[in-house]
């Protein structure tokens, strides 16, 4: 049996028997008179605390035992200020002493995260951070998610951004490329966003990048060290433990002075080591899953996945998204691989978010899991259980696959790129995969039934970071020429914009972002991943395409229903429409809309196809390129709709 699973004391058979600490004062209580330390750890023989000057040389200043209480919680207090001192601890447990670690609750560290920093979090805060507010968000319907990665948005050399591969560049307005137009936070801005979507931003491990020489490799960061610090790699300085949080901080506080919400993408699911993570080495095996033999289960093909049911697994998830909000004001949550955790700990989370901070924090995840998992099928925060989960919205992998083919097939092509037979899937998503009497369930990929109790349950989005971007995967599947498959890029993403549900975008889509064929770039060049700044001025008909969808959008709502009820109500499907295409009705006004009916057509076709229009009178709005067209015609009978794209009309009175 693994060492990690069999360390208990008698007292503690199994995990299960663990105690249960109701308190919130785990990890460091700092003042200027005492710091107090709280470790649990119920089953470890004895537990050390180190203190250093530093946090990366060789220079431990003290030694302190740490005294057992009840709880299972090793305490001990400091008289004196220790602010600006490193710490650690290490534990002795069946007969072994474990290599020295900071606890899961540390709030701030120093280089790479092997040592926690005492610190007054109050200290890094920006002028004025105690009047930062959330930018206004009426409701989850009014949401335009925006996926990018720090390091990206700013690396080329055109970004015109100072502080490049930073949290700062992030926050710098005022930059432009070459031929003087907006780059990053003007950019998106512009773009019309709603929230940026930070992918892992959290403290990860020294192997993907080591913040002593940041540029030498490029990662993801889906490999968790600390989870309540930020990256040391994209602060200016990542030796001092303060500079990463207040500059994380100013980011932030430029983003809502933008108009733009933060959502960061959390990876709770595992750790980036397994036996020598930071869980394991203070409270051994009790916050990850085992096999039969005791074996470290492993849904996240990572190697292995935390305990999300076990009471003090739930309470530091939650309680670590409670520190992000109440101290980084992060104002929603993307978790990773979500189906690994169970219901009870989402529902746990998602409630205690929008009661303790503020209802309009948003959380959202991937509705599976990489591999398979002890946890019972039907305690799984799976995409097909999303009507038990109460807050919590899911990806819909149904609209992506159908817009441009499987992603576990490069060559397979979608409904944009010619695939026939995919309109009843294209109808699922535009309803945000509700209950709709026009769609016919039995011909949706992926889903024999709806998943969502009301759209914005549902996460709409035609790519991600994850396998190739948008337009790589129209080359791979189609060897289409440049017009073709921008014409595709656009349906695609007008699809995603002009459906009812929430709205996800990969950063860079609007340029059409290449990854030169890299399916996966997380190991990749910085070359690979940033985002081209110098094809702004090749693309500004595409981005303005973009912008201008963002804008119909946020104009009009009947494109954003909050409920079910109202879709029903509201949306009508044309029958009879020829073969790759998609057409619905927004009829009488729907939720409030200055317009009383609006036609949507999606053509996926390679040729103009003529389109029977609901009875009365119809203008043009967009067709092609254009936006606000209304060119004087008026549309009767029929239309005919251009090759591989979406027009929208409006109805006349």
């Amino acid at each position: 049996m693994n060492f990690y699973a069999q360390t208990h004391h008698d007292q503690y058979k199994t995990f299960e028997n663990y105690p249960v600490y109701e308190g919130y004062d785990l990890g460091l209580t700092y003042t200027n008179q005492e710091s107090t330390f709280k470790v649990y750890s119920p089953a470890v023989d004895r537990m050390t605390l180190y203190i250093y000057a530093s946090g990366h040389t060789d220079s431990q200043l003290e030694k302190h035992s740490m005294i057992l209480g009840e709880k299972g919680i090793w305490e001990i207090t400091l008289p004196g200020d220790y602010q600006g001192k490193y710490y650690n601890f290490q534990v002795r447990v069946g007969g072994r002493t474990l290599k020295r670690t900071p606890d899961p609750y540390a709030k701030a560290v120093g280089l790479n995260g092997e040592r926690a920093m005492i610190l007054d979090l109050k200290t890094t805060d920006p002028k004025g951070w105690d009047q930062d507010k959330r930018p206004p968000l009426k409701g989850f319907n009014d949401i335009v998610i925006y996926e990018v990665h720090v390091r990206d948005l700013s690396a080329h050399p055109e970004s015109g951004i100072k502080k490049k591969r930073k949290f700062l560049g992030l926050g710098e307005t005022g930059t432009k490329n070459k031929e003087g137009l907006t780059t990053g936070l003007d950019h998106l801005k512009d773009l019309g966003v709603t929230h940026v979507h930070l992918l892992p931003s959290f403290d990860f491990m020294k192997r993907s990048v080591d913040e002593a020489n940041p540029t030498e490799k490029y990662n993801w960061g889906y490999d968790p060290q600390n989870y309540n610090v930020p990256e040391g790699a994209y602060a200016t300085d990542p030796y001092d433990g303060a500079v990463r949080i207040r500059e994380f901080k100013e980011m932030v506080q430029a983003l809502h002075t933008n108009g733009i919400r933060v959502v960061m993408d959390v990876v709770y699911n595992h750790t980036g080591l397994t036996e020598q993570s930071v869980f394991n080495r203070i409270t051994p095996g009790y916050y990850y899953r085992f096999k039969e033999g005791g074996k470290f289960s492993d849904a996240a093909a990572c190697g292995n996945e935390t305990a999300s049911e076990r009471p003090m697994v739930r309470k530091f998830i939650w309680e670590s998204m409670l520190h992000w909000c109440r101290e980084y004001h992060i104002d929603g949550f993307r978790i990773d691989l979500m189906a690994i955790h169970d219901i009870a700990t989402i529902n746990t989370t998602t409630w205690v978010l929008q009661k303790e901070i503020d209802k309009s924090i948003f959380v959202y995840g991937e509705g599976w899991m990489a591999g398979d998992s002890p946890l019972p099928y039907e305690d799984r925060a799976l995409k097909a259980h999303a009507p038990r989960l109460e807050e919590a919205a899911v990806f819909s992998d149904n609209i992506r696959d159908a817009l441009k083919g499987g992603v576990f097939n490069a060559e397979e092509k979608g409904f944009v790129s010619g695939a026939p037979n995919l309109e009843s899937t294209i109808r699922f998503g535009v309803v945000g995969a509700t209950f709709h009497p026009q769609i016919d369930y039995g011909a949706v990929n992926y889903s024999d039934a709806p998943f969502a109790n009301r759209p914005t349950q549902c996460i709409n989005y035609a790519s991600c970071h994850d396998n190739h971007t948008l337009y790589d995967r129209l080359v791979n599947s189609t060897n289409g020429d440049e017009k073709t498959i921008g014409k595709m890029h656009r349906l695609a993403n007008a699809i995603v914009l002009t459906s009812q549900g929430v709205p996800f975008l990969h950063a860079g889509a609007e340029l059409m972002r290449t990854k030169e064929g890299v399916e996966n770039s997380y190991r990749s060049s910085e070359k690979i991943n940033q985002i081209d700044w110098s094809t702004k001025q090749k693309h500004l008909d595409h981005f303005n395409y973009y912008k201008n969808l963002i804008a119909l959008r946020k104009a009009h709502p009947a494109f954003r229903m909050p409920t079910s009820e109202m879709i029903q109500q509201h949306l009508v499907f044309v029958d009879g429409t020829p073969a790759n295409v998609v057409a619905y009705h927004l009829q009488d006004h729907a939720n409030g809309d200055d317009w009383g009916n609006i036609l949507v057509i999606y053509n996926a076709n390679p040729k103009q196809t003529t389109v029977a229009l609901p009875a009365g009178k119809w203008r043009k709005e967009v067709w092609e390129m254009n936006f606000g067209m209304d060119d004087g015609e008026i549309l009767e009978g029929s239309v005919k709709v251009p090759e591989i794209g979406m027009v929208v009309l409006v109805g006349i009175l």
